[in-house]
């Protein structure tokens, strides 16, 4: 989603939980010691007091070594923010619809490569290149041409409950709307990329040719999911759910209010001491995934697992050509070396790849800021969520980092003693 928290995030960079039903933990005492110093450290960190609640995972192919809530998920009433707290991760969501992409195509409902005109009731071109068609893989790896223009973000927010929401509480443009404006993906689609839609703009698409060149589209993503609906009949939350939600029994996720228990859901901040009040997005697959620390480290472990080509989820060829990066250095002229979790340095189908040799995303809303990469070369994965805006704060987002790169310190302790190395 807002990619302006994940610029900051990546420009200001500073150099025992009992086992899921779905996965076998061997708990030892050398285990057990690492795992409740990674906890204090984790703990000391957050007396910083930049971020009121965070939630956290180390897994490798086989299991989850460690998964931790830490602070407070509501602040006023003293909750805290377990491993079992759920909120929305922003554009980590994307990479849900690069696995349901893959599993439409192994199952015969859509390919890569198609036309994105063989399934849309309505036309969609690049104004500079109309007779240029636009593949569901452009759109897959931001390559499609599409822009977020403003109405972006002034549309597709929206309130769980009719509140007041003052101007304060938006970080960089974004308009909470009224829950009535909700419209199906299409509908609000239409409106943004067909010529006659009322929120269409020329500017809306960069004047280069289809496939020429990498720019991050949320709309993008959130076509590419509509396509899905079309391809295959169903909602894109109902195939997704089914698809990739239940078979790793992630349990306490979904992509909707509905489909999720509220009492586990964290409150959002957009500082440490003022709440945000709870919104969705009309461009939900792009975002607005609801999941917990726990349910979002069974989903980064089959990850791992499935680009060592043992995956559940899809064939071994699937998954290899869901992390195959897919472009040129032709096609990514402005990409940085800066940061070692920059994951536009390369694409896969709706995966990042990071100058750093790491495979995953990021992701950012208001309240919300996600990190979720593996190292391909030691099977070894991490992921943080946290409920506190630190776009605007140095100690907010050194503090994010901290926790960060103390995970990191953990990867290879945590797996030793697990395995016994």
């Amino acid at each position: 989603m807002n990619k302006f928290l994940s610029i900051v995030l990546l420009t200001i960079v500073a150099s025992c939980h009992q086992p899921t039903s779905s996965l076998v933990e061997r708990v030892d005492p050398g285990t057990v010691l690492v795992r409740d110093s990674l906890t204090d450290e984790l703990n000391e960190i957050h007396q910083r007091g930049f971020i009121n609640g965070f939630g956290v995972a180390i897994v490798d192919e086989d299991e989850v070594l460690y998964t931790k809530g830490i602070g407070y998920s509501n602040v006023q009433d003293d909750q805290s923010y377990t491993e079992e707290t759920i909120q929305n991760i922003g554009s980590v969501s994307k990479t849900f619809i690069g696995l349901a992409l893959m599993k439409a195509q192994q199952l015969g409902q859509l390919k890569l490569d198609d036309p994105i005109a063989n399934y849309l009731p309505f036309e969609v071109q690049n104004p500079a290149f109309p007779a240029v068609p636009i593949t569901i893989r452009h759109l897959a790896t931001h390559t499609s041409t599409i822009l977020d223009t403003d109405y972006y973000d002034e549309k597709t927010y929206l309130l769980k409950d009719d509140v007041v929401v003052s101007d304060s509480l938006t970080t960089h443009g974004e308009v909470f709307n009224p829950a009535s404006s909700k419209e199906p993906l299409l509908s609000f689609l239409e409106r943004m990329l067909s010529e006659d839609g009322d929120l269409y703009e020329k500017t809306g698409f960069l004047e280069n040719q289809p496939g020429e060149i990498y720019e991050y589209s949320n709309v993008g993503a959130t076509l590419a999911a509509a396509i899905l609906e079309v391809a295959t009949g169903k909602p894109f939350k109902d195939f997704a759910t089914e698809h990739i939600l239940k078979p790793l029994d992630m349990g306490h996720s979904g992509w909707s209010f509905d489909d999720v228990n509220m009492e586990l859901y964290t409150t959002l901040y957009i500082n440490p001491t003022t709440a945000l009040p709870y919104y969705s997005l009309i461009t939900y697959p792009d975002g607005g995934l609801i999941t917990s620390p726990s349910d979002l480290g069974k989903y980064l472990s089959e990850l791992i697992k499935g680009h060592a080509g043992e995956g559940v989820l899809l064939s071994k060829e699937s998954y290899g050509e869901l992390f195959a990066e897919q472009l040129s250095a032709e096609q990514l002229p402005g990409r940085s070396t800066e940061s070692a979790y920059d994951d536009e340095y390369n694409s896969g189908i709706f995966m990042g790849f990071t100058p750093g040799g790491f495979v995953g995303h990021t992701g950012g809303d208001p309240g919300v800021a996600t990190y979720m990469f593996f190292n391909p070369a030691t099977k070894v994965g991490r992921l943080l969520m946290i409920n506190t805006s630190v776009g605007g704060s140095p100690g907010g987002v050194d503090e994010f980092y901290a926790i960060w790169n103390k995970l990191g310190e953990y990867e290879a302790k945590l797996s030793s003693a697990q395995h016994g190395k």
